[in-house]
């Protein structure tokens, strides 16, 4: 069945507001739910965190006072969804459980968006960064046996490997080697917006999540790998940010991001396992339509253009949080020597790369290095889940 979001109207926006006892949603079972309704939690909640960041910034820079105060009421709806989205997150989790719950999602939504991305150049923006998340998953689990003495399998639930990525060393790279070129607006596939702006939004949130939660650990290696892989994510936020074609106007950027709301709300309403959790994503759907509708009266109005020319005629195939092993493992085999040069890639360290890690790093081994050789040090081997059998990189196998 096809889903037009601009032939559906939703909630009218005066009705729109909720109660406390509406906001105080029950948080989902860390022990006996769907690791992909946390996904789709973390999902969701970095998606609103960018729609209210991104309509303060227009808010700054627009002088029209009636225009202040539509987006003023619509930011305190997004605000109130973010609330309940964020708040499904269950308190008893640890801020490194919750950590590698971010990078499962970062893993299994950028693999997928990978899989699906029509445009060859956009396809391997995110195949590179996806192997480096994976190995940042890899990381923390090494991470959180040895501080926690758990193990990550109880939190990915075998959906998911743990184990080598490109390896976090080779991520940090000189800043300018981080822009990517941007899709042409007029000439790309509404899909490949919305794909763009979903993973530019999530891993932004994870950008801010390391930023706010690394120095809470008392431990100096858990301090020190938050630091690295933080300095990583905000890499991460340039490359995909970069690949969002810098004409579009405001009005056009607003309407991108209701319909993407739109989009993902409508996926995962069509996905979820959770009845509570799927009656909120629908609920937040009805309400985004409503939001959709007035970004495109003000797109109307203020660039005096149908947002039909910009926007897809019908939603995509729902947004699928679901095992990509073994897409990740054909990736591993032949894309782990890779780098940035320019806007493009290459497999040689070349000049510029070898100034940054000599600066970086010097003669020390990075936090990521030695979280692995301290892991193996107390326990005498690394932490890793291989479902599927040996690693694909011969060299990365454990020895």
């Amino acid at each position: 069945m096809t889903f037009n979001p601009l032939e559906q109207r939703g909630i009218p926006l005066d009705r729109q507001i909720r109660n406390w006892r509406e906001l105080n949603v029950q948080p989902i079972d860390p022990d006996h739910s769907d690791p992909y309704t946390r996904c789709r939690v973390i999902t969701m909640n970095g998606i609103e965190v960018e729609a209210i960041l991104f309509s303060h910034q227009l808010a700054r820079n627009t002088v029209d006072p009636e225009v202040k105060r539509q987006l003023a009421q619509v930011r305190y709806i997004e605000a109130q969804q973010q609330k309940a989205v964020n708040w499904l997150l269950p308190g008893v989790s640890s801020v490194l459980e919750t950590t590698i719950a971010y990078e499962q999602v970062a893993v299994d939504l950028t693999a997928w968006v990978a899989r699906m991305e029509p445009d060859p150049y956009l396809k391997q923006a995110y195949q590179f960064g996806v192997l480096e998340d994976f190995d940042h998953l890899y990381r923390y689990a090494n991470l959180y046996e040895m501080i926690e003495h758990r193990k990550a399998e109880s939190i990915v639930d075998g959906l998911t490997e743990v184990m080598p990525g490109r390896p976090t060393k080779f991520h940090h790279r000189d800043p300018v080697d981080n822009v990517r070129d941007p899709y042409a607006k007029d000439r790309t596939d509404p899909l490949s917006k919305l794909h763009a702006l979903t993973i530019m939004s999530a891993e932004q949130q994870t950008m801010n999540f390391y930023m706010n939660t690394g120095p809470t650990y008392m431990e100096p290696i858990a301090r020190q790998l938050y630091q690295e892989i933080g300095l990583i994510e905000e890499e991460h936020v340039t490359h995909y940010e970069s690949l969002v074609d810098p004409g579009e106007t405001w009005w056009e950027q607003l309407v991108n991001h209701e319909y993407n709301e739109c989009y993902l709300y409508y996926s995962f309403m069509e996905q979820e396992s959770d009845p509570k959790v799927k009656a909120l994503w629908e609920l937040h759907l009805n309400m985004e339509l409503e939001h959709l509708h007035l970004a495109c009266d003000l797109m109307r109005r203020h660039d005096g253009r149908d947002p039909a020319e910009v926007l897809a005629p019908e939603l995509p195939n729902v947004l699928t949080f679901e095992p990509n092993k073994a897409y990740l493992r054909e990736l591993l085999d032949t894309q782990m020597d890779l780098t940035t040069l320019g806007a493009g890639y290459v497999r040689e360290a070349h000049e510029r790369f070898e100034a940054m890690q000599a600066r970086l790093n010097g003669d020390e081994e990075p936090p990521s290095e030695r979280v692995v050789a301290d892991h193996r040090e107390m326990f005498g081997r690394e932490y890793r889940l291989e479902t599927e059998g040996e690693h694909p990189d011969p060299a990365m196998r454990e020895k």
